[in-house]
């Protein structure tokens, strides 16, 4: 079980309709509705180029084609960032992996410190990862390592980096660091997912494709920049919309 009560809804919901199907003249079992919270209302605010700048990649790793997609090369490993540093807000955004086994993820929280002279190849010092891993990953790391792959999943860990610091929520991975997600909810390569991310006052909240699945408290540092990672495989992001909260 996760620590501390669960939060109040502040947020617009955008409701996939369930379909109602008749057999025999008689209705089938409606299956229940996804909640997915959509960036939509007051307060909320699209990420574009414009609110990002650059930290450690080459001048094509990160492409604005238009219409809120953000496209990755993934290489070379590093980040982008947004131009303005957050404490307490709530983020969503779509992803896909358009290779098998990629990965990235967003860092929350990355300080001016943990961002400060890094190089081509070098990922923040610091900050609270919310992971983006494509399944493959998984066999491709057993095969390439020859160890088990237990100490992380491709569903949305959360966990701190560096001189960050967190308490994860339960289940957590073997090394008690990270946040493992409750449900197996994420989408394979070339499919979108849809993560909601509401960071307050420390703590950490992560929703895959509708439901709640992970997170932590006692977060260190709480402010910063929110960052999206490039590593090693080419990525797409849209509807990155962020809204800051009291």
């Amino acid at each position: 079980m996760k620590t501390g009560p669960k939060p109040l809804a502040l947020v617009s919901l955008a409701v996939v309709a369930a379909l109602t199907l008749t057999i025999g003249g008689a209705d089938a079992p409606e299956p229940l509705a996804a909640a997915l919270i959509d960036g939509s209302g007051r307060g909320w605010q699209p990420l574009g180029e414009a609110d990002f700048a650059p930290v450690n990649g080459d001048p094509d790793t990160w492409i604005f084609p238009g219409d809120g997609l953000i496209r990755c090369s993934g290489n070379p490993v590093g980040v982008i960032r947004t131009r303005k540093a957050f404490a307490n807000f709530e983020m969503v955004a779509r992803w896909r992996h358009l290779s098998p086994g990629g990965n990235s993820g967003f860092f929350l929280w990355a300080t001016d410190e943990a961002l400060r002279d890094i190089k081509p190849g070098e990922l923040p010092r610091g900050g609270i990862e919310v992971q983006v891993l494509d399944h493959a990953y998984t066999e491709q790391f057993e095969k390439q390592t020859g160890q088990k792959a237990d100490w992380f999943t491709t569903d949305g860990d959360v966990f701190p980096v560096g001189t960050s610091k967190m308490i994860p929520f339960a289940p957590t991975s073997p090394n008690g660091q990270r946040s493992f997600p409750t449900k197996r909810l994420s989408k394979g390569v070339n499919q979108w997912n849809h993560y909601y991310v509401r960071a307050i006052n420390g703590e950490v909240r992560l929703w895959v494709n509708g439901e709640e699945v992970s997170g932590g408290s006692n977060c260190t540092p709480s402010r910063g920049y929110l960052c999206l990672e490039s590593e090693g495989s080419p990525v797409e992001f849209k509807q990155v919309r962020v809204r800051e909260l009291p």
